[in-house]
């Protein structure tokens, strides 16, 4: 049946207002309950919301705590010698090198072989290097060497374009310089130490003029001059003499590598100082002051009187577990018992702050720098027990994820309810609309009724109204 939209036409009756009124005394109150009942839930959701990011920033920083490199890193300070040249070394220490001081000279740069064709072979460069073709083999130090083919009248051109586009070269470059009077081969190989100069042997006597060494044994017809010879790098730290054969040193200092830059001028030195990282780290502490205390405020302001998790028990049980954490007992951290040992302190309102009631943090590095690590990064360290503890709260499965799932099912069981609801307040008003329509036709009866009883009665003779 259509639902009747304008009850009282007949019987001239507000109904309309009485079905309205009926309608929202039945509504009003409910859907007011939901609105509050709403505004609680994401209230609520939005403060879980904000102590889980607060968390989930100090588990940032606690997985950089539970890195023991970020306390064992060192800092090499070079004093570069006054020149127009650029640099002398580049140093990188490790974790494990002792700090000190040292003065670094460079006596001599590493470099590779350069072997050079000897005058009068070539002319130009579409010279034939071999009219029937061959291999040359090419090799230098212990274990670098390849192979080349040589096709049958070849040039010098091809040759060096052969050389350089091989698959297998280890490292040799080759070049034409062209004197004006002739074209000579070049050839520089990046194997660089004493005793590793290039070798270029062939199985063809035709190719003896770009060899090194001839099919039949002797000289070819290319040669390294004694300036050009492979050397190795030497430089002296703090006056003793160590050799390599590259201009990269590793563990020359134990724990540092050290890459020669330049040949030193008159014997100058770069001084070197290696020492403890100790920005880094109390960076990190303070990082790791500021997140705990994020934490710490945002549970008080969520928490406080008036808000949706006043007297919450999870709140409560996390603010205690966050202390009982930071008061660890730390084993094998040398003297440090506890966080409270390396210059940390806890304030009245529970905010934690640096002190110097024990020993600062600065004697601490002092004294212990690598047993700050050990309280922070170790097995049984201060990190590793926080990472268990969070972990439990903002995990994928922790215990605010599952508040939050909690909630927004809430919500969206809400949003059905007033669906339901909406549904409901439709059904009431289509019923009063009915009984409303009956009533109002009854009423329009009784007024026609009445409108033709009183026609007829006063046609009746004798019969006279009432003017009063």
């Amino acid at each position: 049946m259509p639902l009747i939209t304008s009850a009282g036409i007949g019987s001239g009756l507000d109904l309309e207002s009485i079905i309205s009124a009926s309608v929202a005394a039945e509504n009003v109150p409910k859907m007011n309950a939901f609105v509050k009942k709403e505004e609680s839930l994401k209230v609520e959701l939005s403060a879980i919301g904000e102590i889980k990011g607060a968390l989930s920033k100090l588990q940032d920083t606690i997985e950089k705590l539970a890195d023991p490199d970020n306390f064992n890193k060192r800092i090499a300070n070079i004093t570069q010698p006054t020149s127009d040249d650029g640099d002398l070394v580049s140093v990188t220490p490790t974790k494990d090198i002792t700090p000190g001081d040292f003065k670094i000279e460079v006596v001599a740069l590493a470099q590779g072989s350069r072997a050079v064709s000897n005058d009068s072979l070539f002319t130009t460069t579409d010279d034939v290097v071999s009219a029937s073709g061959g291999t040359l083999s090419f090799a230098a130090g212990p274990d670098k060497s390849f192979d080349l083919t040589v096709d049958a009248g070849a040039t010098l051109a091809e040759l060096r374009d052969a050389i350089n586009d091989s698959d297998d070269n280890f490292g040799v470059t080759a070049n034409i310089i062209n004197t004006g009077t002739e074209a000579k081969l070049v050839l520089t190989s990046n194997v660089t130490g004493d005793n590793n100069d290039l070798v270029i042997t062939n199985d063809n006597a035709e190719l003896d003029n770009v060899s090194t060494v001839a099919n039949a044994g002797g000289a070819g017809g290319i040669g390294i001059a004694a300036e050009n010879q492979a050397q190795s790098a030497i430089i002296k730290v703090d006056g003793i003499s160590i050799t390599n054969d590259t201009n990269t040193f590793k563990d020359a200092v134990q724990d540092m590598t050290i890459t020669a830059k330049r040949q030193s001028v008159d014997g100058e030195t770069a001084k070197l100082a290696v020492s403890y990282d100790r920005e880094s780290p109390t960076k990190l502490i303070d990082e790791f002051i500021a997140n705990y205390n994020n934490v710490v405020g945002q549970l008080g302001f969520q928490s406080r009187v008036g808000k949706p998790l006043n007297s919450d028990a999870t709140i409560r049980s996390l603010s205690s577990q966050l202390v009982n954490t930071l008061a660890t007992n730390l084993t094998d951290s040398g003297p440090f018992e506890s966080i409270f040992d390396i210059g940390l302190g806890v304030k009245k309102d529970g905010y934690l702050e640096k002190s110097s009631l024990v020993r600062s943090l600065s004697v601490a590095m002092d004294e212990n720098f690598d047993d700050i690590g050990k309280a922070f990064a170790g097995d049984n360290g201060l990190a590793k027990q926080f990472e268990e503890l969070l972990g439990n709260y903002v995990d994928s499965d922790g215990i605010m994820k599952q508040r939050e799932t909690n909630l927004n099912t809430q919500i969206d069981d809400l949003e059905d309810d007033v669906i339901n609801h909406e549904f409901r307040m439709g059904e009431l008003e289509g019923r009063l609309r009915k009984q409303y329509s009956g009533l109002d036709v009854l009423l329009a009866q009784m007024q026609s009724t009445q409108t033709y009883l009183s026609a007829q009665l006063s046609s009746l003779p004798g019969f006279t109204r009432n003017k009063s």
